[in-house]
């Protein structure tokens, strides 16, 4: 069956500041208000974000540690070498035991490092999927609404690309911060024991070097935001066009209906170009003198001087001219940390905003139904971005097993009362109860066990046509699967025109398949779950004469025994319906049958004129020499 994602999985409950209660407040009246989510006064940090893999994280920087201490050290016996070298007698084995040490001190260095990076990027794989199960578990909880506004593309972004950003943070970064930390430390102590003078001197560039560090790093969040929103606009645009493909490519040849995507990539290329024209200067700066050939010419000269002096010894002078090349080099990685952290602390923002996000609260042990009614009692409910209510007071009744239709213009609230059914979202004011039970008070699987839903667009996973049936009943057999096809008017097509029959991939979204023939299979879905409680959205709206026919046919076999809601777009498909609702402005102007409303004269009857107008419409065919009438064509 079609369902909301965010019934299939929570256990969130959501409470008000100042309470410990979950659930809804019951303010006088008795009618229960929409609950606000208690939400974090503090963003989480980088650091608790990537909590679940501290112990990796640790490892790969103790051990990132030891190759820094190996390498200095490595490094740091040139000193005795150099000095055994210079003396007139040199003692040869002691000699080439210092070399063999140093070497032996290389490798560790060596396989320290690559194991550190070993074991960062196993943490960084552990991290990816956890959050992402996470972020897709918390998705899956939170409000539809949620997820239609904030736009395919943002949610793309944020389970690929933030996610993929502190993937890059723990296997890069971490290891990286250790090594880049240490070994300069290091060094310098190592030069300040050796002469203080020297140790002073090689740091005579690093002064200028950090204040383009910080030219480069300037305004570095308001740009990145910049970026990162022009990338979402990117995807949006790149997905809608990619959907869309079938209907942008009758208006065009193609290259006027790619205009937006490259519009789209221009305005990005602007903004990352202004943002390099401001940091370049500084980071040019940077990175010309962290590296070891100005260190050394500082160095030698000024050891030349010191040594000519009398004051610094040639194995010093080698020490320094080995040393600081190699702080100046080791801080050049603190640069793109310093990039790492800030796209992680990004990334942590916007995964903050969705954790904060509150989910749908849920009954942990829900009551059960009495029967198939539904009801909505004084039910207001407006939309999250929206000020005005989208239904203000509507109260409907639905007798268990009745057909009730839900009729009115365009924006009237039709489908935002089906979807309230099905809780897509929680009322504001008032209640929707089925079977005398709050649907705030049943379990998902419990709600989800009584209502079907059949949306207008129907949605097909990239599986195969059986795996998409049984989505409704995961454990149903081969026989049930083709009996439900058989009710939907859907096996004839699946055996006689797919490949592979029921096992035939329909494709991404089902476009291996035409429009009525996805509705069919998202009608025999519904037909195998066989909930008492079925929802139909519009779902004939789209179809042409034969497929409607058929899916009327698989409707009918799907409402037998049932409590059957329809929103209907055909006035024409609801004339024998128990009870008709019009909605009007998110209210419920008139109730009745259809020969009670189309006496009146009210909302109902001015719809039904508007229909009987439009089946009678004609396209009037005009001869092209004299453009005179030669003919009609009735619609």
């Amino acid at each position: 069956m079609d369902r909301p994602s965010a019934l299939r999985h929570s256990e969130d409950l959501t409470v008000t500041p100042g309470t410990d209660q979950p659930g809804a407040d019951q303010p006088e009246g008795g009618q229960p208000v929409r609950k606000e989510a208690r939400i974090p006064a503090q963003e989480p940090g980088l650091w608790s974000i990537i909590a679940p893999v501290k112990v990796g994280i640790g490892a790969a920087m103790g051990l990132s540690l030891l190759g820094a201490v190996s390498w200095v050290a490595s490094i740091m016996l040139f000193w005795p070498i150099a000095t055994e070298l210079v003396r007139d007698d040199p003692d040869t084995g002691r000699t080439w035991t210092l070399f063999g040490i140093a070497l032996g001190l290389v490798v560790c260095a060596f396989v320290f490092r690559v194991t550190s990076f070993l074991v960062s990027h196993l943490s960084a794989y552990r991290l990816e999927v956890i959050l992402r199960g996470e972020l897709s578990d918390h998705l899956a909880k939170v409000p539809l609404g949620y997820v239609v506004s904030t736009g395919s593309g943002a949610l793309k972004k944020l389970l690929l690309d933030d996610v993929r950003a502190l993937h890059a943070f723990v296997a890069d970064s971490t290891p990286l911060f250790a090594k880049s930390v240490a070994t300069p430390l290091l060094c310098l102590v190592a030069m300040f024991v050796i002469d203080w003078r020297m140790a002073l001197v090689s740091l005579a560039l690093f002064p200028l070097a950090f204040v383009g560090m910080r030219l480069a790093f300037r305004d570095y969040d308001v740009a990145r935001r910049t970026v990162d929103e022009a990338n979402e606009h990117i995807s949006a645009v790149i997905i809608e066009y990619v959907q869309g493909m079938h209907v942008v490519r009758t208006f065009d040849d193609g290259s006027g209906s790619l205009r937006r995507y490259t519009e789209a990539l221009h305005r990005a290329t602007e903004v990352v170009k202004a943002w390099t024209a401001r940091s370049q200067v500084g980071g040019h700066i940077a990175r010309a003198l962290l590296v070891a050939l100005p260190t050394a010419v500082v160095v030698l000269a000024a050891g030349t001087v010191f040594y000519r002096a009398g004051t610094l010894d040639l194995p010093e002078l080698l020490m320094f001219v080995v040393l600081a090349p190699t702080v100046a080099e080791s801080i050049i990685p603190i640069v793109w940390l310093q990039q790492f952290i800030l796209n992680a602390n990004a990334a942590v923002k916007r995964i903050g905003a969705l954790r904060a996000v509150p989910a749908l609260p849920q009954a942990q042990e829900g009551a059960s139904p009495r029967d198939a009614s539904v009801q909505l009692d004084a039910v207001t409910f407006a939309y999250p971005d929206r000020e005005d209510n989208a239904l203000d007071g509507v109260s409907v009744t639905v007798p268990a097993g009745s057909v009730t239709a839900l009729v009115g213009p365009s924006g009237a609230g039709k489908s935002t009362v089906a979807q309230l059914i099905v809780r897509f979202w929680d009322v504001d004011a008032g209640a929707v109860r089925i079977g005398g039970v709050d649907v705030r008070d049943l379990t998902a699987d419990t709600l989800m066990g009584h209502v079907s839903f059949v949306f207008q667009s129907p949605f097909l996973l990239n599986d195969t046509v059986a795996a998409n049936i049984r989505l409704g009943r995961p454990g149903a057999t081969d026989e049930e699967v083709i009996a439900a096809a058989t009710a939907a008017q859907a096996h004839e097509f699946i055996v006689a025109d797919l490949p592979d029959g029921y096992d035939s991939m329909v494709g991404e979204r089902g476009v291996a398949v035409s429009g009525g023939e996805r509705q069919r299979i998202t009608i025999a879905r519904a037909i195998l779950q066989d909930n008492p409680i079925v929802v139909l959205d519009e779902a004939t709206a789209f179809a042409d004469p034969d497929n409607e026919a058929k899916i009327h046919t698989a409707l009918a076999q799907l409402a037998q025994g049932k409590t059957l809601i329809v929103v209907a777009h055909r006035l024409s498909t609801i004339q024998d319906a128990d009870q008709i609702v019009v909605l009007d402005g998110g209210r419920v102007c008139e109730t009745g049958t259809h020969e009670d409303l189309v006496n009146r004269d009210g909302r109902y009857r001015r719809l039904w004129d508007s229909f009987e107008a439009a089946q009678g419409w004609g396209l009037r065919i005009r001869d092209r020499a004299g453009d005179v009438p030669s003919g009609e064509i009735s619609c």
